[in-house]
This record gives structure tokens, C-alpha cells and sequence, in this order.
């Protein structure tokens, strides 16, 4: 859904430029909650304030329960369908690549270059073969930061 929205509030409707995307996504990342009903309700508050956030809560949230309600109405008779199991499998790498795209847009906006794309593949690397958890990684890296820019402007 990440795309989507970045496609939308960025591209084609102009709400926001690319930088306050890329500050959007960190805070709604940081605040608790599902992703995209975040960057939704700060959107959507940034552009029409507390009435506007309810509203682009409830545009982000309602589609898919309604959709996902429906579903589990009638997936339990088909769950155990060899094609439906197939179908899901088939799905997998969609989801992968609708993950990667907007990692790897949000990297050149935020200045990951080849000389520093080391740090975020040590941080992934630390969470999932090291199961660090992405608290700490968040806290290290933050830290890591301030240590390193503080005093420059």
C-alpha cells in the first residue's frame, strides 16, 4: 500500500513533496499502529486537520475490512482448495517486489548512495540473522546519528 500512497499524495495529487514523504513515512513508521492508517491520518490531518485526519482514517481502514470481512465469510469452505494454496504461493513474490519498490525509491530520497548502503544492509542483516530487535537497531542507529552530525548544520 506504501506505493500507492506515495504514488498518490506525491505524483499525482501534490499534497506533499518527496522530503516531507520521506519525514511522513519515519514518523508513521515510529508511531504505533498499522503503516499506512498512520501516514493516512498525518496526511490527511496536515491537509485538513482533525476532520481530515478522521476522514482519511476511515477511507484507509473501511475498504479493506469490508473486503477482508467478505473473505473469511467464505474462505473457510475453500481454504483446503489445491488451487486456492496455489494461488497464494503465486502471490508471495508480488509481495516481495510491492516491498522493494518503495524501499528502493525512499533510498534515493533519503541519500543512500554506495557508500553508505552499507549501514542499512548491517541493520537489516543485525534484525534478521541476528534477531536484534528493531528496537535496539532504531535506538543504535538514532544514537549513531546524533553522535556523528551533532555540531554540523
Amino acid at each position: 500500500m506504501l506505493p500507492l500512497i506515495e504514488t498518490e499524495i506525491t505524483v499525482r495529487r501534490r499534497w506533499i513533496n518527496k522530503k516531507d514523504f520521506l519525514d511522513l513515512t519515519a514518523l508513521a513508521q515510529a508511531a504505533p499502529g498499522i503503516l499506512a492508517v498512520n501516514m493516512a491520518v498525518f496526511t490527511g490531518y496536515k491537509l485538513a486537520g482533525v476532520p481530515g485526519a478522521v476522514c482519511a482514517a476511515l477511507g484507509a481502514v473501511l475498504p479493506s475490512f469490508v473486503i477482508i470481512l467478505l473473505i473469511a465469510l467464505f474462505f473457510h469452505d475453500f481454504r483446503t482448495n489445491p488451487t486456492v494454496e496455489r494461488i497464494f504461493k503465486g502471490i508471495r513474490p508480488a509481495v516481495v517486489a510491492l516491498i522493494a519498490l518503495p524501499v528502493l525509491r525512499l533510498s534515493k530520497a533519503a541519500g543512500v548512495t554506495w557508500k553508505n548502503a552499507w549501514l542499512p544492509a548491517v541493520c537489516a542483516l543485525a534484525v534478521w540473522l541476528g534477531h536484534v530487535s528493531p528496537v535496539y537497531v532504531v535506538l543504535a542507529a538514532g544514537a549513531g546519528g546524533w553522535l556523528c552530525c551533532r555540531g554540523k548544520k
